[in-house]
């Protein structure tokens, strides 16, 4: 269980390789949708991500399984993520990776900490909360933006247009996916491997 600043206990799930070299924090996509932090690309993320050394950390939302509270609109669980952050960052020396899909994506651009080294979102709708609530945008740390080719709310012209103005971050499109990315999740676990390992030399 995690303990937010505003006392409330998330369920989570926390995988710690011997040899870890990175650890990254994953927000599952919106709960009102069924999303929860068992959904498909958290799923693979968490499988993937240990397995090649790298210390993951997943957690259900206020609201969602058996943490407390109830569902706040991507304001509250700004303070979920801050809490799985505290988490990771007792067990990794090396880079620590933000991410999060979809809604999970978009609350995860919401949280500025300096235990941060760079975002990596999973189809972000970038609609998700308020445009100037995105306050990675404006932050000089690394953000990687993983886009299906096809996504139904925010494909690739749609993300560049949206990001433009954003320091540090790149679009990288899923070929062949829509949204939900099925059939491309080996895909997606790779870019994110990619990005963190690009981060080592920054951290």
């Amino acid at each position: 269980m995690l303990d937010t600043a505003d006392a409330i206990a998330l369920e989570a799930e926390i995988d710690v390789p011997s040899d870890r070299w990175a650890g990254v924090v994953l927000a599952h996509p919106h709960p009102t949708y069924g999303g929860n932090m068992h959904a498909t690309v958290t799923d693979a993320l968490f499988d993937a991500l240990p397995r090649n050394g790298v210390a993951t950390v997943r957690f259900n939302f206020r609201g969602v399984g058996s943490s407390g509270g109830e569902h706040d609109h991507g304001l509250g669980e700004r303070l979920d993520v801050v809490a799985a952050i505290e988490l990771m960052a007792m067990f990794v020396d090396g880079p620590l990776v933000l991410s999060g899909y979809s809604f999970g994506a978009d609350v995860s651009l919401c949280v500025i900490d300096p235990r941060v080294d760079g975002w990596f979102a999973v189809a972000p709708p970038l609609r998700a909360v308020g445009a100037g609530d995105l306050l990675a945008a404006t932050d000089a740390r690394p953000k990687r933006l993983a886009v299906a080719e096809h996504d139904q709310f925010n494909p690739p012209d749609s993300a560049r247009a949206s990001t433009a103005s954003w320091r540090s971050t790149d679009i990288v499109p899923i070929p062949g996916a829509d949204h939900f990315l099925s059939g491309r999740l080996s895909l997606v676990a790779d870019e994110c491997l990619a990005f963190t390992r690009e981060l080592v030399g920054r951290a």
